[in-house]
C-alpha cells in the first residue's frame, strides 16, 4: 500500500494525525507480512525442487534413504526424491576398481615418475612378516577391489577399508607363514599372492563387507636391510651353483650321445666285418669244394688250368719284363727297366717261367 502525504493533513472532522500515522504503521506491517510470506513460500519450493534432484553418474550406484531407513537402489542417471531431506541418496563407485597399499603409499603418480611416501613405523610393521622357515621378509602389496554390494557396504560394517586392511595384513601373513623364505622372495611369489587373494575373498565374504578382490599383487619382497647384502652373496652362490650344474649337465648330455654314437658305430663296424668274413670264408669254401669237385673229374685239366691262372695272376703284378735264352752268352738275363724291386722280381718270375 502506497503512502500519501495527504493523510497528515488535518482532516474536517478534527482526526488526529497521529491515529492517521498508527493506522499507517498497521497498513505497512501487513503488506510486509504478505510479501515475506510469498517469499518464504517461493524459497520453499525452490529448495523443494532442488532437494528433490539427483544426478547418480554412470560409474555409481545410489542407495536411497528415507529418514535414514535404507529403502532402495537407483541405477546412473537422473533421479527425483522426497524433498528437504526426507530422501537421501548416497552414491557408491561400484564401477570403479579401488586399491589399498601395504607396506608404502604412493604420494603421487606423474606420466615419467612415481613417488612414495617416507617409510614409518606404521608401513614396516605392515610390511615385515614371519616365513615358514623361521625367517623375516619385508613384504609390499596391493590389493584391487570393487564394491559388489552396496548395501552391506554401507550398513554392515562401520569401516570398510578399516577392516579390509586388517583382513588383508591377516590374510598375507598366514600365507607366507606357510611358505619359506626362498618361495616368497623368489619362485613362490605367484602362488602366495593367489593364495593371499582366496583367504582375504573368503574373509571379506565372511564378514559381510561388499566387496570382490580383483587382485592381489607383490609389489616388492626383500630381505630386511641388515641382512640384505649376506643375502645377495647367498643368492650368488647360489645362482654360481646352478650355472655350474648347468654346464656339467650340458655337458653331460653332449658327451654321453657322442660316446653312445661312437659305440653304436664300433659294434655296427664289428658286426660288418664278422658278416664280410663269415661271407668270404664261406665264398672261398664254397669255391674250394667246387675247385676240388672239378679237379676230382679230371686232374690234369684242373692243374694244368689253376697252373696257368697263377703265372698269369703273376706275371701281370710284375711289370714290364724281357725275357731272353738262358743260353745265350755275353748278356745279363733280365734288363732292369723298372727298378731293383721290380727287376728282382721280373727275374724271379722269369726263371719259374723259363723252368
Amino acid at each position: 500500500m502506497a503512502w500519501d502525504p495527504r493523510v497528515l493533513k488535518p482532516e474536517p472532522n478534527g482526526r488526529d494525525p497521529g491515529d492517521v500515522l498508527d493506522e499507517l504503521r498497521r497498513q505497512l506491517k501487513r503488506g510486509l507480512g504478505r510479501r515475506l510470506l510469498i517469499g518464504g513460500a517461493g524459497l520453499a519450493l525452490l529448495v523443494g525442487l532442488f532437494t528433490s534432484y539427483a544426478q547418480v553418474e554412470p560409474d555409481e550406484v545410489g542407495v536411497i534413504l528415507r529418514l535414514g531407513r535404507f529403502v532402495d537402489t537407483v541405477e546412473p542417471g537422473p533421479h527425483f526424491r522426497l524433498p528437504y531431506g526426507i530422501d537421501r541418496i548416497v552414491k557408491v563407485p561400484v564401477q570403479r576398481q579401488l586399491k589399498a597399499e601395504f607396506g608404502f603409499r604412493t604420494e603421487s603418480v606423474g606420466a615419467r615418475n612415481t613417488s612414495y611416501a617416507a617409510s614409518g613405523s606404521d608401513m614396516k610393521r605392515e610390511s615385515l612378516m614371519l616365513t615358514g622357515d623361521l625367517n623375516v621378509a619385508v613384504v609390499e602389496w596391493i590389493v584391487q577391489y570393487k564394491i559388489k554390494d552396496p548395501y552391506k557396504y554401507l550398513f554392515k560394517v562401520k569401516n570398510v577399508e578399516g577392516m579390509l586392511r586388517d583382513i588383508s595384513e591377516a590374510s598375507m601373513r598366514a600365507v607366507v607363514g606357510d611358505h619359506s623364505v626362498n618361495e616368497v622372495l623368489t619362485t613362490g611369489r605367484q602362488t602366495v599372492a593367489t593364495q593371499s587373494k582366496l583367504l582375504l575373498q573368503d574373509l571379506a565374504d565372511r564378514y559381510e563387507t561388499g566387496v570382490d578382490i580383483q587382485q592381489v599383487v607383490l609389489q616388492d619382497v626383500n630381505p630386511p636391510d641388515p641382512v640384505k647384502p649376506s643375502f645377495n652373496e647367498v643368492n650368488q652362490a647360489i645362482q654360481e651353483k646352478e650355472r655350474a650344474i648347468n654346464e656339467a649337465f650340458a655337458e653331460l648330455n653332449r658327451a654321453i650321445p657322442r660316446a653312445k654314437g661312437e659305440a653304436e658305430e664300433a659294434l655296427r663296424s664289428a658286426e660288418g666285418y664278422a658278416i664280410e668274413r663269415v661271407n668270404r670264408a664261406k665264398g672261398e669254401a664254397e669255391r674250394f669244394t667246387r675247385v676240388y669237385e672239378e679237379y676230382r673229374k679230371a686232374p690234369e685239366v684242373t692243374r694244368r688250368r689253376m697252373y696257368l691262372e697263377t703265372v698269369s695272376q703273376v706275371l701281370t703284378s710284375t711289370g714290364q719284363k724281357v725275357v731272353m735264352d738262358e743260353n745265350l752268352k755275353g748278356l745279363t738275363p733280365m734288363l732292369r727297366m723298372d727298378g731293383p724291386d721290380s727287376a728282382a722280381a721280373g727275374a724271379a718270375h722269369t726263371t719259374e717261367a723259363h723252368r
